[in-house]
Parts: C-alpha cells; structure tokens; sequence
C-alpha cells in the first residue's frame, strides 16, 4: 500500500502520532510519504520505505497571507501521481482534510481515498471560534473514513459537529520496545544528583498546558522530597514558567532544555511525569510516561482518564488542584514500594492497551475497508 500523511512538522501529539504511525506502517512494508512544510520533528529519513516530500508556498505580493492550504493540495495531487498514492492519511482537520479532499477531486477520476484523524484542537477550536465549524463539519463528511484519538474526543466530535460521518476511536500507541524502564537505573543523570528524584514534563508550552501549575506542584515535592524538575518543550508560557521559578528561588533545580527529540532517553530516568492540562484529548506524553515505568500526576480532563487509571498508574486530580497532586507525589516518593506497584502497573497498562501492533492493524483496517468501498463524494 502507498500511503500518504499529510500532518504538522512540530512537536506537538498530532505530528509526533503521525511520524510514529508512518514508521510502523514503513516497518511493515508500505510505502509512506510524509507531505509538509517542514521535516517532522521526529522523522527518520534514513528509515526504509519512508519519504519526505515539502510543501513550498509561494509568496506573492497580492496576498496578505500564503496560501498553505492550496499549496498542500497541490503538492498532495503532485505526489498522489508521481509515486501512485492509494490513500492520504490527513492528520488534524484544519487545513489538511480539507487540502486532501480539494487534492481528491482534482485528481478525478484517479482514485484517491481520504482518512482523517482528529486530535483535538482541530475539534475544539470551533467550540472558541464558530466561523469554522462549516469547513471542519465539511472535512470532516467529505473524508471517506475519520477516527478520533479518544473516546472523549470522538463524543466531543458528535455534540458540536453532529456528523452522519461514523468516527471510529483509534488511540495513540506506543512501540514497547523503544519506550521502555531502564533497568532499575531511574535519577542516574546529569540532572537529579545525590539521591534527588526527578520530575518531568513535556510539551509544547501552550496556556492550555498550565506550565505554571507544574511548576508550582514541583515546589511543594521538593519541600518534602530532594527533588528536580525537568521542562522539555517550549511555547508561549515558557517566559512565565521562568519568572516563576527565579521568584520563589527553585531556578537551579529546574532545567529547562527547549525542543529535543531525545525525549526517549531521558523519560525512564524521571520519578514522576507531571501533565497539567486542562482539555488533553489524549495525552500520549502520559502513555510514553507510563511505557516508561513512570508513574503519572494530572487533572481529570478530557481523554487522560482513559490512559491514566487514577490510584494504580498514576493520580487524576481535579483541574486546579494543586496541592493534591503534590501531595499524591509526596505519597508516591516517600513510598519506595507503593511507587514501585505503580510503576510496574503503568508498564503493564500502557503495553498491555496501547502496543503499536495492535493500534497500527486498526489503522490498516481502516485503510482496507475505504479502498474497498466508492470514494465519499466520487461523481457527486
């Protein structure tokens, strides 16, 4: 099968998922070509069977904004016919299920079939701005499959959409081998010293992601516990999550190391993964976390109590909750077996649920299934 992946390049879940499923389904003998403006954070372009095809976008002086959508359509078609795709896998609603149904139709009658997959804010954001909920609604009926990251997501789906479109819930995964414990060598780096237990978090530093709170839970941990905090990621709220930290005097203990894709190499060694986000479809830095061995603290919003099994692999607080999440990791480190059951419980789980054999044939199901049935709106 030649499959096409239209997603964004950054380090948010949406791309990351999408580089991830395109590996799998590389490893397992099709064809992959990822289509956008930038090279995927997490791409390897030494892997077999995988390509990486770049949408340029023209400036012209009489527009005030590059045409993105209309170049990924074109370079979608441009692809679609130079390399014989069977299908466009677009990932996020905004502008990539649109660019792959517009590509569909000029490619007509050349057969091309359309899945998309909502991650979230493709989904939410019309809940903060309803001019584009006709054009998500349409991406959405015009794809020939869709599936949703969660069950949260996909009612959320329904209640604003009400789509006759059936959303098929495909979680994210993981690929067990590579996010895995180390062996019983957790805090053994640069960071923690001394017997020093480490925090960690990571993400792309939106509003959305509370920063602050982590930080803020951190400094109650280290109160009770030697502690440092790790922040991987970078955003709007990372000048915030600074200031805060030099104003309560804990700027040595917490790193802040930007953009990285080694984030493999430094979960395992993390005592706790902490994610503070108030509406997280998912959370697949949580199931990486808990693949890891890491136990995990987070708010009880949207898909996370899908991943996180509250009192077992982690704790769920309510969102603002700060002085209880601290206070369930205070519990967690002061109680080297309680952290050791939930350690080996977050493994079990994420492996157990969310293994990227079982979760990539699902995505190949889909695939299957649409090439074998008219293309949505074919000749209409």
């Amino acid at each position: 099968m030649k499959i096409g992946i239209a997603c964004y390049p950054t380090f948010g879940g949406s791309g990351v998922v999408a580089t991830e499923l395109g590996h799998e389904l590389a490893v397992r003998g099709h064809d992959v070509h990822f289509i956008s403006y930038a090279l995927p954070s997490r791409l390897n372009l030494f892997a077999e069977r995988v390509s990486y095809h770049e949408v340029t976008v023209p400036t012209y002086p009489l527009f005030n904004y590059p045409p993105y959508d209309l170049a990924l359509a074109t370079r979608i078609v441009d692809v679609a016919l130079h390399e014989g795709l069977d299908i466009i896998h677009a990932h996020y609603a905004l502008p990539h299920a649109i660019s792959a149904h517009l590509a569909q139709e000029m490619l007509l009658p050349r057969r091309l079939a359309v899945v998309t997959t909502l991650h979230g804010t493709d989904v939410t954001i019309v809940g903060q701005d309803r001019s584009y909920l006709p054009i998500t609604r349409f991406g959405i009926e015009r794809s020939d499959a869709v599936t949703a990251v969660s069950e949260y997501l996909a009612r959320v789906t329904r209640e604003v959409f009400d789509p006759a479109k059936e959303i098929d819930v495909v979680p994210n995964f993981i690929d067990p081998v590579r996010w895995k414990p180390d062996g019983g060598q957790r805090g053994t780096t640069c960071f923690a010293r001394g017997g020093e237990r480490l925090l960690l978090h990571v993400s792309n530093f939106r509003p959305v992601k509370r920063v602050v709170d982590v930080v803020e839970v951190f400094d109650r941990v280290r109160r009770e516990v030697p502690s440092r905090l790790l922040m991987i990621g970078d955003g709007p709220d990372r000048p915030a999550a600074e200031a805060l930290c030099r104003e309560k005097g804990i700027a040595g203990l917490v790193h802040f190391l930007g953009n990285t894709p080694a984030v493999q190499e430094v979960m395992p060694a993390a005592d706790l993964y902490v994610l503070t986000t108030d509406m997280e479809s998912f959370g697949l830095s949580a199931l990486e976390a808990q693949a890891s061995g890491v136990p995990v603290l987070g708010y009880r919003a949207g898909g996370l109590p899908e991943v996180i099994e509250s009192g077992t692999t982690g704790f769920l607080r309510e969102v603002g909750d700060i002085d209880g999440l601290a206070a369930d990791g205070i519990a967690l480190l002061k109680d080297e077996r309680a952290w050791g059951a939930a350690s080996q419980a977050a493994r079990d789980r994420a492996v157990s649920l969310f293994a990227a054999d079982a979760i990539v044939g699902r995505y190949l199901a889909i695939y299957e299934r649409v090439l074998a049935e008219p293309v949505a709106g074919l000749g209409g």
